[in-house]
């Protein structure tokens, strides 16, 4: 997952308040691969982190506007990602090779923020026109991968983190 720190971030915060069951568990992210079972050690995973991201460098993100999809799982309201689409699609698609293949679902990934889970269809709508009034860009530079594990009572749990490291070369 990505975990974006923004400047204004409280306003992400308000609307997954209002439209997100997940807001009091989890901090707003990207996921780049979701929740699965493993065999993999902490230790393996860390090392297959740092194997399929080696070359990855800190990169910028911006989030502006929403989006809403619907499918077997929910009602979902997405903050869409409009800066660091190729790389975080990049990311995800490194992840979802060799150790991590299985989980590959075969559909085309979108980078996203989920701010909201909503029970139907009509609420899902009302909740769009609303954060649509929103016209706020998020902004900040990714540094991090972590890897969480879900707890018990559903709350997140950071288990590693994966620092991205700049790589600026001088020549002489």
């Amino acid at each position: 997952m990505i975990f974006p720190e923004f400047e204004n971030i409280e306003i992400i915060n308000d609307i997954r308040k209002k439209y997100d069951p997940l807001t009091n568990l989890v901090s707003p992210h990207i996921t780049l691969v979701f929740p699965f079972d493993s065999q993999l050690t902490d230790k393996e995973l860390h090392l297959y982190l740092k194997k399929c991201l080696n070359d990855i460098q800190p990169f910028e993100i911006e989030l502006k506007g929403f989006d809403k999809q619907v499918n077997k799982y929910g009602n979902y309201l997405f903050l869409n990602v409009v800066q660091g689409m190729d790389i975080i699609r990049n990311i995800h698609d490194r992840l979802h090779k060799d150790k991590l293949k299985q989980l590959d679902v075969g559909y085309n990934y979108v980078p996203h923020m989920t701010v909201g889970n909503l029970p139907s269809m009509d609420l899902l709508d009302k909740a769009f026109n609303d954060v649509n009034k929103c016209d706020d860009r998020f902004s900040t530079v990714i540094k991090t991968i972590s890897v969480e594990m879900i707890g018990e009572h559903e709350e997140s749990i950071i288990i590693i983190e994966h620092e991205l490291i700049s790589r600026n070369l001088t020549r002489y």
